[in-house]
């Protein structure tokens, strides 16, 4: 970022959010991300106002197939939300300023709390595809950070914490929603890399050797922006392909996104549980 681009991102954030806010009435309290193959959520939402990304100043546009591309602003259990149907991530070729920028646009306009989903490798043994993960942790092999340039003060401060970047109070709820409906919620880390291309064995033995249970190419820059706005995390994966060494088959990407959306219903009543909660 050059010298006076955080005047021009608080700027930029600002416009987006002005033009959203001109066409709703919703003031939302709750961001959500949905990922690969996760929009049935959508479909739960009583959406008042839908707006192309392609509207809103300076919002990227998804290039990944299953990443629709709109906004969704409306209630969710009694609780006002914006939602990301489709979401960018660095391989599409955005800067992580850019891959962001929507979380600094709900913080504008008022959400405190975000939810983020994703689709993911598992590399815990223990655990099998088609399982939910709260993400308990994360570790960033992006190489890049989206906090990374001049800092705006008024965005946050410029050394955010980030010793609990999921809030420990949305895990309990989300544990406790997932015992009622007796849903299997693991509890891990999650490691993000650049991708799009997925890992070899060697890499995939490094990754659980540092500490990661699964793997994917998103969340980790949205949520440190989050963190740094002043926002509540919780985060959620689908464990869509077993990414282990020794009994690794070749990727098939309509698989992956078929095993996703098999697991859309519980994730949906998983979220949807949490946010009644949080009324």
């Amino acid at each position: 970022m050059e010298p006076g681009s955080a005047r021009d991102l608080v700027r930029k954030i600002r416009a987006a959010a002005d033009t959203i806010r001109a066409r709703t009435q919703v003031e939302p309290r709750i961001g959500i991300v949905l990922g690969t193959g996760l929009g049935a959520l959508a479909e739960e939402i009583h959406t008042e106002s839908v707006i192309p990304y392609a509207d809103i100043p300076d919002f990227p546009i998804p290039t990944v197939e299953s990443h629709s591309g709109r906004l969704l602003l409306g209630h969710l259990e009694g609780q006002p939300v914006v939602a990301m149907q489709g979401r960018f991530h660095r391989y599409e070729g955005y800067t992580l300023q850019e891959v962001t920028f929507p979380i600094r646009v709900f913080r504008d306009l008022g959400a405190d709390t975000l939810i983020v989903s994703n689709a993911c490798g598992g590399m815990n043994p223990l655990w099998s595809v088609g399982d939910l993960m709260l993400i308990a942790d994360h570790i960033s092999l992006l190489g890049d950070g989206p906090l990374i340039g001049p800092n705006a003060d008024e965005l946050g401060p410029r050394f955010p914490d980030m010793s609990e970047p999921y809030d420990h109070a949305l895990q309990e709820v989300a544990l406790e929603v997932a015992k009622e409906l007796r849903i299997t919620l693991r509890r891990g880390v999650y490691v993000a890399v650049p991708g799009p291309n997925l890992e070899t064995r060697a890499e995939y033995r490094f990754l659980r050797a540092i500490g990661a249970d699964v793997v994917g190419m998103s969340t980790v820059p949205e949520v440190i922006v989050a963190v740094h706005s002043g926002m509540a995390v919780l985060g959620i994966s689908i464990i869509t392909d077993a990414c282990l060494p020794d009994a690794l088959k070749p990727a098939n990407i309509e698989e992956i996104i078929r095993i996703a959306r098999e697991a859309e219903p519980r994730l949906t009543s998983l979220i949807r549980g949490t946010v009644a909660r949080l009324n």
